[in-house]
């Protein structure tokens, strides 16, 4: 599933489309990532609508649009697992994954998703809808401090600290790997209780937690490649995807488990339980 990083990504593609008309919207009505929206009625208004500025929080996107009566117009977008946003050209015919399609006259700006986890999500008027500003400060603002993360942590003490991480309305954006990043840098198991950390060890949370969410934004957010970089070989990620994977700090063996229903990796001579 597209974290943070990923969905900024691609939230950046659609900026060619910024300051220009859309002159139509194709859409797939009754695909599920329209389960909360109607698909007529945002086709409706957003054609003729003037696509002005977009933002991306934790694992959804948000595009602003003017209509053709002045109207502000709110687009939501979130991946889910397989969804993604491209630019085509503009003789591009829709394929069957396509769900929505803004039509402008250069370009086809797509969000193809295949399994239909995803959701477009349509609002109007002068203020942002409560889907866009119930979504947690970002990791790597102000209002996430230790403290906040301290208290978060002792309301959900017996969980474990890999399962709170994923915890999206204290961690807007953290997804599996960032997750298992996070841990392994820490040098936390992610089986041990959230509210058995130490102050010591959550002060370290805390560091790497901003840490991998920043530097997976320099790396993977603001890449202008076709495909989205990975982090580098220093980074548990480019050894947790399959078995035989080691440690880059230590050289040992990692292991792989389901935690709270995640596929899970660590390194046990690193992360000590």
């Amino acid at each position: 599933m597209p974290e943070l990083a990923e969905v900024e990504y691609y939230r950046r593609r659609w900026d060619a489309g910024l300051g220009q008309t859309i002159t139509d919207v194709l859409t797939h009505p009754q695909a599920g990532v329209f389960k909360k929206t109607d698909a007529a009625a945002l086709a409706t208004r957003l054609a003729g609508a003037r696509l002005d500025s977009s933002a991306a929080a934790a694992k959804q996107m948000l595009f602003r649009a003017t209509a053709r009566d002045g109207a502000p117009l709110w687009l939501g977008i979130h991946l889910g697992m397989t969804g993604e946003l491209a630019v085509t050209p503009a003789d591009h015919a829709p394929r069957k994954s396509d769900h929505l399609v803004l039509v402008q006259n250069d370009r086809r700006l797509v969000f193809t998703d295949p399994r239909m986890f995803g959701r477009v999500l349509f609002h109007e008027g002068p203020d942002a809808p409560a889907w866009w500003t119930a979504i947690a400060p970002a990791v790597t603002s102000p209002a996430f401090t230790v403290g906040a993360l301290t208290a978060f942590l002792v309301r959900r003490a017996r969980t474990p600290v890999k399962s709170v991480l994923l915890m999206q309305e204290r961690f807007p954006g953290i997804g599996n790997w960032m997750a298992d990043e996070i841990l392994w840098r820490a040098a936390i198991h992610p089986r041990r209780p959230a509210g058995g950390l130490t102050p010591a060890e959550i002060k370290i949370l805390h560091r790497e937690i901003r840490h991998v969410a920043s530097h997976a934004m320099r790396i993977i957010g603001n890449a202008d490649t076709p495909e989205f970089p990975d982090p580098p070989p220093t980074w548990l990620f480019q050894h947790r995807w399959t078995d035989g994977g080691l440690c880059p700090k230590t050289g040992a063996p990692l292991l792989r488990e389901d935690i709270g229903g995640r596929t899970t990796c660590w390194s046990p001579d690193r992360q000590k339980l």
